[in-house]
């Protein structure tokens, strides 16, 4: 792959008021007759009738590698107004697109610039004329990010979590005070629509204008720097909106071909990707480069990985997380705050795949360092439904699955690949975007007959404790999603647009409440067990006794490092329970979760521990400590 020439794509603005325009545009020539424009206009100034854009004709050459390149300079001379009302000149945003002529055809107006760095209302590209880069401060340049064993992730959109960059700037610290260290932020770059989760781009290059401008981005990350946390983005590579601009211009053009489109692995959403072109591929890795070069990004989750998987030597996803993880890797020793990602001999770019179809996999034969994957919620779903009534006879295998889930049974810790030796890890959650909230699965409100309105009970709050206790102790990197730790309870549909354009926005109330209260006191004294105890991020193993544990609702699995044991002890029934096991480990256990003196055990010896309904203990020995 190939980073392609930003110095001479989309539209970048001198401070003295040049505009420079470059797009690549293949099979669109100046000699079948295509006469291509840029239209600009203030932002100021675009909805007076009054005051119309002005329009400047692009050159056409040819670039050996992409073909066709249009091109332009524009001088935004305040004396050239198109009306006198006009703000032309001035400083401050203005928007753009282009306009293709064909001859006596329809003209083809509002093609999107594909290599925009900032963007107006919906389909507008935008520059910024005055425009002063963010600074970035000294405590930039000691920025590392976690080690992936320590990371604990915190799934948001920024206009649900805060409304925009500013407002979630003034919430990390919130974040940093519930001992999250990453924050995973869904997708921000440019889309159609107001409201919506945004994973139909048609820009790449920067932030959507309904979050805000390029330096609030900037400064949201180095904010969470500064108070220890990790931020990488939701990217959406293998599938675009019908508008983005290798779509729109070449259906629009009734080019049976596409330069940047087409079927390729599979086709779940949008219009397809097809990183069998040259310019498809090298556009992806230089958006990737882009990110972490100018908004000093710690990595990426891959939206819909199977939609460019072609097989981990394909020119898809696996070709684009090498190409990555080597452009890292290459950056050894650079000033330009790439130090972020060097710890000693490793590397802690985190590339992070959502491929549900084959997560294992993905781990095995790609340079991705974690995965999504939804087993782990797939089986505690199941165990809740069980202990509804739902399933019945069922609690006992449901509850062993889990266990097992729990443990990633079947991932690998690391793996080798060339001469890379990459840490491996997946994502364990109950809760993330895809999904209703939890506590849906045990009971739910309906406001009307519309399910679009339906919640779940927050009285049923307490049920989902031992789920939150198990993702929290588990082998792998724990995810909340916004509110979660409150207590949120937003129901959402499996299929339809309600999943995605309806605003549901955090609420901050919950946080006073008696159950947000009690939820997030929880939360918060898990992350901190697991920011502080090596052994929570140990060896993990399953304690199967099917007859002793599962069939009555428990479960029970330990997390071991060194001479250091701890018991995790789960209880998903209604009734609080006792039950005997042998503590491999001799000492003084002590109870994590209240901080309660415990008992004193001989290795191997049996003894009665108790277990609170909906809840759980965890139990670890003194010893080693």
């Amino acid at each position: 792959m190939n980073l392609l020439p930003l110095e001479r794509l989309g539209a970048r603005c001198t401070p003295e008021g040049i505009a420079d325009f470059g797009v690549f545009l293949p099979w669109v020539s100046d000699e079948n007759g295509n006469r291509i424009s840029v239209k600009i206009i203030h932002e100021t100034d675009q909805f007076l009738q009054d005051v119309p854009a002005k329009s400047f004709p692009m050159e056409c050459s040819i670039d050996p590698k992409y073909g066709e390149y249009w091109h332009c300079q524009v001088e935004i001379d305040a004396s050239e107004k198109p009306h006198k009302r006009s703000v032309w000149g001035n400083p401050g945003r203005y928007v753009y697109r282009y306009s293709l002529e064909r001859g006596d055809k329809e003209p083809i107006d509002w093609i999107i610039d594909p290599y925009a760095r900032e963007f107006g209302i919906g389909k507008l590209s935008a520059f910024t004329l005055g425009y002063e880069p963010h600074i970035w401060g000294k405590g930039e340049e000691e920025w590392r990010i976690p080690r992936q064993e320590d990371l604990i992730i915190y799934e948001l959109m920024i206009n649900e979590f805060g409304g925009d960059m500013e407002t979630a700037v003034r919430h990390l610290e919130y974040l940093e005070d519930l001992g999250v260290n990453c924050i995973e932020i869904m997708p921000v770059t440019n889309i159609a629509n107001t409201t919506d989760w945004g994973f139909l781009p048609i820009g790449y290059f920067g932030v959507d204008e309904r979050f805000g401008k390029r330096r609030d981005m900037q400064r949201l990350i180095e904010s969470a720097h500064q108070r220890g946390i990790a931020v990488i983005l939701d990217m959406v590579y293998g599938h675009t909106d019908s508008l983005f601009p290798y779509s729109y211009l070449y259906r629009e053009m009734g080019f049976g071909e596409n330069p940047f489109l087409g079927d390729f692995a599979k086709n779940l959403f949008g219009e397809s990707t097809d990183f069998r072109r040259a310019l498809t591929r090298d556009f992806f890795y230089t958006v990737n480069h882009h990110w972490l070069k100018t908004y000093h990004v710690d990595g990426f989750r891959y939206d819909c990985v199977p939609n460019y998987w072609d097989g981990p030597t394909g020119q898809g996803y696996a070709n684009l997380v090498y190409q990555t993880y080597k452009l890292v890797e290459g950056m050894s020793g650079s000033q330009d705050h790439w130090q972020r990602f060097f710890e000693g001999d490793e590397i802690r770019l985190i590339q992070c795949a959502e491929q549900l179809e084959g997560p294992e996999e993905i781990l095995e034969k790609t340079y991705s360092s974690s995965t999504w994957q939804n087993q782990t919620l797939d089986a505690a779903t199941d165990v809740a439904k069980a202990v509804a009534g739902e399933e019945a006879g069922k609690l006992e295998g449901h509850l062993t699955h889990l266990g097992h889930r729990l443990g990633l049974l079947g991932y690998p810790k690391t793996m080798k690949i060339n001469e890379d030796t990459i840490p491996k890890s997946a994502l364990q959650y109950i809760e993330n975007h895809d999904h209703y909230r939890f506590v849906c699965n045990f009971r739910t409100i309906s406001r009307d007959d519309n399910d679009l309105l339906k919640e779940g009970d927050r009285r049923c709050w307490y049920k989902v404790q031992p789920y939150l206790i198990a993702i929290m102790t588990a082998r792998g990197i724990p995810l909340i999603w916004q509110g979660q730790e409150m207590g949120e309870n937003y129901f959402l549909p499996e299929s339809g647009m309600g999943r995605v354009v309806i605003f549901r926005p955090m609420r901050w109330d919950y946080f006073y409440d008696p159950i947000g209260k009690r939820s997030i006191w929880l939360t918060r004294r898990l992350m901190k067990l697991r920011r502080k105890e090596q052994f929570l991020r140990g060896d993990h193993w399953f304690y199967d006794d099917p007859e002793r544990y599962q069939s009555r609702g428990l479960l029970l699995f330990s997390r071991r490092a060194g001479d250091v044991f701890s018991l995790v002890a789960l209880n998903f029934t209604d009734s609080d329970q006792k039950t005997y096991f042998p503590f491999p480990l001799g000492g003084d256990y002590y109870e994590e979760i209240h901080g309660e003196e415990g008992f004193r055990a001989k290795a191997g010896e049996w003894r009665e521990i108790d277990i609170p309904s909906n809840y759980g203990r965890i139990w670890t020995a003194e010893s080693g400590r």
